[in-house]
């Protein structure tokens, strides 16, 4: 009598799909993107060289990394949910750290908002691994990538505009994205995650299971693709700002071109579209070769300001490809008994990214201006497309099954 009166959605939550982890990730994406042109300007200011901020980049991602490669460790304590629970609120606290500190904590409230990143991530892509299978990953990227499109458009120049309002501004915004997305975290009620058996010898410290991941050559490639693609993304990200700064174009053109970069999340279903006929591999190359081909001309072109942010622009469009299709090798070859592992490996190429970048950053700039560094992320680039070259050729076309039909 009493059960017929119970709605239908709260006796039986809805099982997580591609679209409620693209809600996700769009969510994490609105805390992130609101910040990400708001902490190179801040620290810029604060310290005056670009040399410095590279300093506090460096630091920071030292501590990202040594966090993303606790977190199984930690999980083997803290159920997943408490994990996800704790990143997403990690967003608030860097806010009010910086409304109770000021600009001078503006590092510790980067560090911080990187670790509530990291955290955000590895849980999400093992509720992913969990919950989506791998004929449906590619659709499931590209959602995540779709969903958080208005966010990394809006945000940026967002960001930067609320910072010229009042300081804490945007930190505030970013806190209300991180405590939305624990409600709706708890919402979809995904607990643990699904039960997955374990391996009869599990790793019992946060480091060895490092050798396995070593051990799987797609594993490694997968992840050298996210990590060299994220160096690109930095050098776009912390470095494009200071050099419009520098060459008189004002500090709100960083702001404004990362959010018309991110606008080209839009079109991520066309670029799905055009990817899944093609072979995974053809679309790493592409992405890889284009990307560090713009960026490069960037540099040879610096001296119009105007016309390298041009370059950096449409190179951008290409990380984006990158993006949707860079993540895929690594996700296609992780087995079930240890995705919480190899979300935590595959998770710091960001940290790892954020430690390369600016420790490259450091002795480019003793050499050459900051231009000089768009040319460093070509190589980098020039590298990926490379090792892209050793993808298998089959990797996520589609199989022919014997005596299926076909229309």
């Amino acid at each position: 009598m009493f059960e017929r009166r119970i709605p239908e959605w709260v006796r039986h939550a809805p099982v997580a799909g591609a679209s409620g982890f693209a809600v996700l990730s769009a969510l994490d994406a609105g805390a992130r993107a609101i910040l990400v042109s708001v902490f190179p300007l801040l620290m810029y200011r604060t310290l005056g060289s670009a040399e410095r901020v590279s300093a506090i980049y460096l630091t920071v991602g030292m501590v990202a990394l040594a966090a993303a490669l606790l977190i199984p460790w930690a999980m083997r304590r803290v159920p997943r949910r408490w994990m996800f629970t704790t990143g997403a609120l990690t967003y608030a606290l860097g806010a009010a750290l910086v409304l109770v500190g000021g600009v001078a904590v503006s590092p510790f409230a980067l560090m911080l908002c990187s670790v509530a990143s990291v955290t955000v991530f590895v849980c999400l892509n093992a509720y992913v691994l969990d919950y989506i299978g791998q004929a449906e990953l590619r659709r499931c990227e590209t959602l995540r990538m779709f969903y958080s499109a208005l966010a990394w458009s809006v945000g940026p120049f967002l960001g930067v505009w609320l910072l010229s309002v009042w300081t804490p501004l945007p930190f505030l915004v970013s806190a209300v994205f991180g405590v939305v997305l624990c409600l709706v975290f708890w919402r979809m009620r995904l607990g643990n995650g699904r039960l997955i058996r374990r391996s009869r010898a599990p790793a019992t410290n946060p480091l060895a299971y490092i050798a396995r991941f070593a051990s799987q050559p797609r594993l490694v490639a997968g992840y050298l693709f996210a990590m060299l693609r994220s160096c690109g993304w930095w050098v776009y990200v912390v470095y494009l700002p200071i050099f419009a700064i520098q060459s008189g174009l004002g500090d709100r053109t960083g702001g404004i071109a990362l959010s018309l970069t991110n606008s080209l999340l839009f079109l991520t279903p066309l670029m799905l579209r055009w990817t899944r006929p093609r072979p995974v591999r053809m679309a790493v190359r592409t992405g890889f070769l284009w990307s560090a081909c713009l960026f490069t001309a960037a540099t040879v072109f610096h001296a119009s300001p105007w016309l390298a942010l041009s370059f950096l622009f449409l190179g951008s469009a290409f990380l984006v490809l990158l993006d949707i299709s860079g993540g895929l090798p690594f996700l296609m070859a992780v087995k079930p008994s240890e995705r919480t592992e190899m979300s935590a490996i595959y998770s710091s190429f960001r940290d790892v990214s954020g430690i390369l970048t600016p420790g490259i950053a450091s002795v480019v700039l003793l050499f050459a201006p900051v231009y000089g560094l768009f040319a460093a992320a070509g190589v980098g680039l020039f590298v990926g497309w490379g090792i892209a070259g050793r993808i298998p050729q089959r990797l996520g076309a589609a199989r022919v099954i014997p005596g299926a039909v076909t229309r």
